[in-house]
């Protein structure tokens, strides 16, 4: 039997994914001996349409980017979506919440019209995702072991914690006690909690667990003087589509009204 075939497609972002497997230095030599990589524009300069498994970077902003997902799933077995932009649609949201028309006019000025832009979704709007490797960017080493798993047929082991219990892990001390807001409550872990260890708050890059303590986090944020808005202003950092799409499904459930 041979070697599955890999395909690495980057979509809007700023290809900081792609570039983290191109890190992975002594394990990258591993993973191209486990897996014939046939699509990787940052890269190799061969570009098949012949493959197995499919890592997908970047939000779906265009009409063409919807045709060109739906043939890539189409094409592979397994699709990961890798990175915040591809998971929940990342930064690119903002641009959502701010309104199209607007950033498009912030950016491209008078040519705004000649931009093929439509609002911003994360991969699974328009196709079956498998796995999701998360974060901005997502763990290197994570990338890793879902691949190995898909090679052998075993499902990757993604961590359904909160980023508080890597913090603690760490002898870190919580950044709530500096006045420092920070979603590590409520965010999935798996990142080794690697902002707060810098100092920083958790903005939430890795999405929410599958059942947050919200309770707590309410409790956490009285407790420090902050109320919910402020914590919803941080989250939509990275998870703005999420918060748009409830709403319009609400919405829509009212009655629009």
């Amino acid at each position: 039997m041979g070697k599955q075939k890999l395909g690495v497609f980057g979509f809007t972002g700023c290809g900081g994914c792609q570039l983290e497997i191109l890190n992975l230095e002594d394990q990258l030599l591993d993973l191209v001996s486990a897996v014939e990589i046939v699509n990787f524009t940052e890269a190799v300069t061969e570009q098949s349409d012949n493959y197995e498994i499919a890592l997908v970077e970047g939000s779906i902003t265009t009409r063409h980017g919807v045709e060109r997902i739906k043939k890539i799933r189409d094409i592979a077995k397994l699709v990961v979506a890798v990175g915040s932009c591809s998971v929940s649609g990342g930064l690119n949201c903002l641009s959502n919440i701010y309104g199209l028309e607007k950033a498009k006019e912030l950016v491209y000025g008078e040519k705004k019209d000649w931009i093929d832009s439509i609002g911003v979704k994360p991969v699974d709007e328009y196709v079956k995702v498998d796995y999701y490797a998360r974060g901005c960017p997502p763990n290197r080493f994570e990338i890793v072991d879902i691949i190995r798993s898909l090679i052998i047929g075993r499902k990757p082991e993604i961590p359904d914690y909160p980023v508080c219990v890597e913090c603690k892990r760490n002898g870190n001390t919580c950044v709530y006690e500096f006045g420092i807001t920070c979603l590590g409550p409520v965010t999935r872990a798996g990142c080794n909690s690697r902002c707060p260890n810098s100092g920083a708050g958790c903005d939430g890059c890795r999405g929410l667990i599958d059942n947050p303590n919200v309770n707590a986090q309410k409790d956490l944020l009285k407790k420090y003087g902050l109320t919910v808005e402020d914590i919803l202003s941080r989250f939509n950092f990275y998870n703005g589509c999420k918060k748009n799409k409830d709403k319009n499904e609400k919405n829509s459930d009212s009655g629009g009204s």
